[in-house]
């Protein structure tokens, strides 16, 4: 007669089987920045909003979103110059990641490409469905990943448009061709940031910095390009293959930070979750002068609004924009 199996060694294996298919990897880089990456693929379609983008409004242009690494085993990056919005965010252990929005133009390559935060939620939502590439997410984020508007792009759903940089030390070595993944069309950067001419009052200005715990931020005014100048703990940015980065407006947004305790890095600092709607000081920086100032969101689906302190409106220049999102 056969031998029927046993069902607690099937048990078991099934247990095993989940485990592996569920297994979490810390990598953590010697700057103090740590990931973690998650097997977990994209939920099938009709489980997650993002998979069904809503219909885009009047005006929209496709927009691309890509979390760019920024320690300083990612430098120099790809893709920062034309960039049309860079967003500074705070991260773990006082570290900075990037969030560069491209609308105008593509590039072919971008990147070092890593994580999400729970921050890019609220923070992407005012532009519609914009298409967030990234290397994963903690298990945690995942849900409210999947709960968002946004087109959730990871490396593992599109492993033909990532490659992996010979030279450069993992994780700081994931690379997109952006031509090959899907956008989604939304609000434009001029929407959602309003630009305009020069507002009255300001003061001269040559150069500002911007610290964080572990970053320095500085920006260097040249009237020959009018431009500001980005540098980096005291040098210049630079993006690969093309130079320098400069930006025609600088935004040095105050907001309140929220700590994620269910998420935290390798060294156990929780993960910071910046709250970008609401109002705040912000200095806004164009045309060699600073406006000290307001800023202004009402909801997840509006762009951000900038007023002088007298409450008239301050646009932003035409051109490329960091805004750098600044605890308070």
């Amino acid at each position: 007669m056969p031998t029927r199996p046993r069902r607690g060694l099937w048990a078991v294996l099934a247990v095993a089987l989940c485990a592996a298919l569920v297994a979490i990897t810390w990598v953590v880089t010697s700057d103090g920045d740590s990931e973690r990456s998650t097997s977990t693929s994209r939920p099938p379609p009709g489980t997650a909003r993002s998979d069904v983008p809503s219909e885009p409004p009047a005006g929209s242009v496709p927009i691309t979103v890509v979390k760019i690494d920024n320690v300083r085993s990612a430098r120099p990056q790809t893709g920062l110059d034309i960039a049309d919005v860079v967003y500074v965010e705070p991260v773990e252990g006082g570290y900075t990641r990037l969030a560069v929005v491209y609308s105008s133009e593509l590039p072919d390559v971008a990147g070092p490409v890593r994580s999400a935060r729970e921050t890019d939620v609220e923070l992407l939502a005012q532009y519609g469905n914009p298409s967030l590439v990234f290397s994963g997410a903690a298990p945690e984020i995942e849900p409210v990943l999947a709960e968002s508007e946004v087109r959730l792009v990871r490396h593992s759903d599109y492993p033909d448009a990532f490659y992996r940089e010979p030279g450069r030390p993992s994780p700081h070595n994931l690379y997109a061709r952006l031509p090959l993944l899907p956008r989604v069309d939304g609000p434009g950067p001029e929407q959602v940031l309003p630009r305009g001419d020069t507002p009255p009052g300001g003061r001269p200005i040559a150069e500002h910095t911007v610290a964080y715990q572990h970053e320095r931020y500085g920006f260097t005014w040249s009237p020959e390009s009018r431009r500001w100048q980005v540098l980096l703990d005291g040098t210049p940015m630079t993006s690969a293959g093309a130079g320098p980065v400069s930006a025609a407006t600088v935004v040095v947004q105050r907001v309140d930070i929220a700590a994620n305790e269910g998420v935290r890095d390798a060294a156990g600092a929780p993960s910071p979750v910046v709250r970008t709607v609401g109002t705040g000081p912000a200095t806004v920086l164009r045309d060699g002068r600073a406006f000290e100032g307001t800023w202004s969101r009402p909801s997840p689906e509006d762009g951000t609004q900038f007023t002088t302190g007298s409450g008239q409106p301050l646009p932003l220049a035409e051109g490329p924009v960091w805004v750098l999102l600044v605890p308070r």
